[in-house]
């Protein structure tokens, strides 16, 4: 698992900088509009909405955009689309297990759009329910390890509910069950400890390794899901080794 959770972690850490800001900002902007539509405005009462306006304000969303995004969520500005939450699954490359989360007011549009980047990438749809068994929900937590040990984070947390801290060489991942993420992001809290991000995801209950050719497959086909405007997360069963992250620069 860890090796896809580096590779998650590196990613964001670019896309934030690099030509996708644009698009990473519409997906975040998209996170707190339903947020707010589904549990209400106030970031206080909606844990949901807390961290996903948190997310965007991490990753430099002007303020604005975040406010606008709570009040047509919640109805007090008009301009909100109809979002509909759309699993789809699939095989990637080397028999990598795919999961793809998509947020989107065309389900037209989002289907063929993911069936188009699986095809051209070396991808096959499955039906549903074939992948997500490999997967479970779980809250993951990512802390900036600049100014905090993992003996800080084990004692934050163990107790409210963390099952895990993986070191990602820089940052800290810290996994919980999914009921128990607001728990333990409010015991980071507690105890002084600021992160990046705190989200329910989809983790691998097994793993594919990959070599260097079989993980350049497997990222150009998960860049080619992300481009699409439709799909808001994917999720893959992959594992990289450090050698070779190394190797492919």
């Amino acid at each position: 698992m860890s090796g896809h959770s580096k590779w998650a972690t590196t990613k964001h850490k670019k896309a934030v900088v690099d030509a996708r800001r644009g698009k990473l900002f519409a997906k975040l902007i998209k996170n707190i509009e339903v947020a707010a539509r589904t549990g209400g405005g106030d970031p206080l009462g909606n844990p949901t909405l807390y961290d996903a306006i948190q997310k965007a304000k991490k990753t430099s969303v002007p303020n604005d955009n975040i406010e606008r995004a709570v009040k047509r969520g919640s109805g007090l500005e008009a301009g909100g689309a109809d979002w509909q939450t759309i699993m789809y699954e699939g095989y990637g490359p080397n028999g990598v297990a795919v999961l793809i989360e998509c947020l989107t007011d065309n389900r037209n549009r989002a289907a063929s759009e993911v069936r188009v980047a699986m095809t051209r990438n070396g991808g096959s749809m499955a039906d549903p329910g074939s992948v997500s068994y490999l997967f479970s929900r779980k809250g993951v937590i990512i802390v900036k390890g600049e100014s905090v040990t993992e003996d800080q984070i084990l004692d934050a947390v163990l107790d409210a509910g963390a099952e895990e801290v993986n070191d990602l060489d820089g940052s800290f991942e810290i996994v919980s069950e999914a009921t128990d993420l607001v728990a333990v992001r409010t015991a980071l809290q507690a105890a002084g400890i600021d992160y990046e991000s705190a989200d329910g995801s989809f983790l691998p209950s097994v793993t594919v390794s990959l070599d260097a050719d079989g993980a350049t497959k497997v990222f150009q086909l998960i860049e080619a899901l992300e481009d699409s405007d439709d799909v808001q997360n994917v999720y893959a069963n992959f594992d990289v080794s450090d050698e070779i992250y190394e190797q492919m620069g």
